[in-house]
């Protein structure tokens, strides 16, 4: 029988290195704070009443006063001056803020807190003619 080989020696298990430590965890995150039920629409209200920069953005309002001039020019195209179309926006703000504040009036006799569209339609009913648009 042919002779095998001797058998390597054995080497010794060098025990490793234990693995570096786990960065330390950050602090829990806190929570955002929780308002109550209807005070961030009165902080709102109170930013807005304060400031009077106005709401809509001057880009899309001139695009929609240049859409209903075609409308109503028969394709011909205008030009409008900036402080024309800033006139007119501070004047469409205000109407629609004031017809906002007749409708919740309205919404506040009929004891309900909810504007509905039936307010919007009494509130212009009301103003008359003087109001506004028809």
């Amino acid at each position: 029988m042919p002779r095998s080989k001797p058998a390597a020696p054995r080497r010794r298990r060098v025990p490793e290195t234990p693995p570096p430590a786990p960065p330390p965890a950050p602090p829990p995150a806190r929570r955002p704070r929780r308002f109550r039920p209807g005070q961030r629409a009165l902080q709102e209200i109170r930013r807005y009443q304060s400031s009077t920069h106005l709401l809509l953005r001057p880009g899309p309002f001139a695009r929609l006063v240049r859409e209903i001039c075609l409308m109503f020019t028969r394709g011909v195209d205008y030009r409008w001056q900036r402080m024309a179309l800033v006139a007119l926006q501070e004047a469409a703000e205000a109407f629609t803020v004031r017809l906002l504040e007749d409708a919740s009036l309205c919404s506040l006799h009929a004891r309900r807190v909810t504007l509905y569209p039936k307010d919007l339609q009494l509130a212009r009913r009301l103003r008359g003619f003087e109001g506004g648009l028809a």
